[in-house]
């Protein structure tokens, strides 16, 4: 049985001060919500504080990148022991803004979730296709593309500590969503890839989530699909109550 997995990746937002003040708002709603797994995924400058607030509470802490080096002379980077250090269960890796905007090609996503694996967090690992893809009807193989280039080499065992986001480019931040089934269809692509790249096994116990303009609204119709085990909420993940009725959904 898959446990849901509801993940706020708040991207470039919030001050150290209003890191502060979202998660205590979330704290008292959520903390003892043990029947599905909640994170939250702040900027770095919040991260270490971040993660004390949560600690003694079911919510977890998640990072929104890792470099693919270990440590060493890189200047602006942030290494898998540093996120483990301040309390980060998970960590996004390849997420479409990274792809697009700083150039994370598959092989760099499949560094990171190596280095990711080596200390011991959770890597959240996107994929997604754009309109252009979605409307030449080739998501499918977008999606198979995506995954065999991430996942190259990695054994079964490693990859089923991974979770597959699912991140429709043309929904991110659009305010349009995938409908259910667009979504849903989309999902049993990624969970047939892993059936057949490792085994049934590990294709019934891979938590995949959606993202793409998450909202109060829509959450409860798509948790209601068969493959779709959870969120990576973007937006909706900024203001406390929002959020707080995503991670409390009904399916």
């Amino acid at each position: 049985m898959r446990k849901a997995l509801i993940v706020g990746n708040w991207k470039m937002h919030k001050t150290l001060r209003e890191s502060i003040e979202l998660v205590a708002a979330l704290k008292g709603p959520l903390h003892a919500v043990r029947d599905r797994d909640i994170a939250v995924c702040p900027p770095y400058t919040a991260l270490a504080t971040v993660g004390e607030m949560l600690a003694g509470t079911a919510l977890q802490l998640g990072a929104q990148d890792i470099s693919y080096e270990p440590e060493g002379a890189f200047t602006g980077e942030v290494s898998g022991a540093m996120l483990r250090d301040v309390g980060c269960r998970y960590v996004i890796i390849g997420h479409s803004e990274r792809r697009r905007l700083f150039g994370d090609t598959n092989e760099i996503v499949r560094r990171k979730i190596g280095t990711a694996l080596l200390v011991g967090l959770t890597p959240i690992v996107c994929v997604g296709e754009t309109i252009e893809k979605r409307e030449q009807g080739v998501t499918d193989e977008v999606l198979r593309k995506q995954c065999d280039g991430s996942f190259a080499g990695l054994a079964e065992a490693d990859l089923k500590k991974c979770v597959i986001a699912y991140e429709p480019v043309w929904a991110i931040g659009t305010g349009r969503t995938a409908a259910p089934a667009q979504a849903e269809a989309a999902h049993a692509t990624i969970r047939l890839w892993v059936r057949e790249r490792c085994s049934p096994e590990a294709a019934s116990g891979i938590v995949l989530l959606y993202g793409g303009s998450v909202t109060p609204e829509n959450i409860d119709a798509l948790m209601s699909m068969e493959d779709i085990d959870g969120a990576l909420v973007g937006g909706a993940s900024l203001k406390a109550e929002p959020f707080i009725r995503i991670a409390r959904f009904r399916a």
